[in-house]
């Protein structure tokens, strides 16, 4: 189970590898987690009858709590801390893609594959509680692909993508995209190692997903505004949205485009090369 939201079973978890030719590549994610809590009752109910002369008080007005206040991320960060040293060390550029289901962010990974080819070699990391359908797209479109199943778990975490590097193998001076599932809420306190995290919303949720879900809003690097073609056909205020995030997150910056028409995605496009440029000079 996962401990900090509940969802999933990590036995579940399955990694595909869409090149592989073998009947059966998915592999299991085992994480075990030995947590053992000592918080015993000593009164068994023991009658103790015994006739010695020192005598045992206990004076609870002097009890002392300790408040552990246990990191329960602190096995995932410092995983994700691994992967990172090892992008740095390949010189990958990573850029890890959250949003709510829907958004657009496959259709958007088409488009900037297509793109992008020729700059550098793309690799993506699929994540979705079930099927290869997205991986198969992707490498349709030209990037090599591992899907990790999640089974019920709902987010990405960073040994899934340890896992998964391992198989997919990416280049020196490659960039890699991770598609994580779509989820507001639990992707948001997951560090994967990624450089930086770009945040997917389509005009068709609403201008108050940044007060609903802030800590995603807080997380994310990048803002992009997708589904821009539909904006003349359904009620976004697109500044307010942009108000109520910035509130949230001064340093957000956004990007408005049209997966579907292209409009906007050279800007996309752009601040990919530049991140690019920043993370080889970091």
């Amino acid at each position: 189970m996962c401990e900090t939201c509940g969802c999933g079973n990590k036995d579940g978890v399955r990694i595909h590898d869409p090149r592989s030719t073998h009947a059966d590549d998915s592999e299991h994610v085992h994480e075990h987690e030995h947590k053992h809590d000592h918080d015993h009752d000593h009164d068994h109910g023991h009658e103790h009858n015994h006739t010695h002369d020192h005598h045992h008080s206990h004076d609870h007005s002097h009890t002392k709590v300790i408040d552990l206040n246990l990191d329960i991320l602190a096995g995932n960060n410092m995983i994700a801390a691994m992967n990172r040293r090892f992008f740095e060390g390949r010189r990958v550029l990573c850029l890890n893609m959250v949003s709510s289901p829907g958004s657009g962010k496959t259709t958007i990974l088409e488009k900037t594959i297509s793109h992008l080819a020729a700059s550098a070699k793309l690799f993506v990391v699929e994540g979705d509680q079930q099927t290869t359908l997205d991986a198969d797209r992707i490498e349709k479109a030209g990037a090599a692909a591992i899907q990790i199943n999640t089974g019920s778990g709902c987010h990405l975490d960073a040994q899934m993508v340890e896992s998964a590097l391992k198989k997919l193998d990416p280049e020196t001076n490659s960039f890699l995209f991770i598609e994580n599932v779509g989820n507001l809420v639990c992707p948001a306190m997951f560090d994967l190692g990624e450089f930086k995290r770009i945040l997917v919303i389509s005009v068709t949720e609403g201008e108050d997903k940044p007060l609903k879900y802030p800590l995603m809003f807080e997380t994310s690097h990048l803002c992009i505004i997708n589904k821009a073609d539909l904006l003349p056909y359904v009620d976004f205020n697109a500044g307010e949205f942009m108000k109520n995030a910035s509130h949230i997150n001064p340093r957000l910056e956004f990007r408005t485009l049209s997966a579907r028409t292209g409009e906007g995605m050279n800007l996309w496009h752009d601040w990919i090369l530049n991140q690019a440029q920043l993370f080889l000079s970091h």
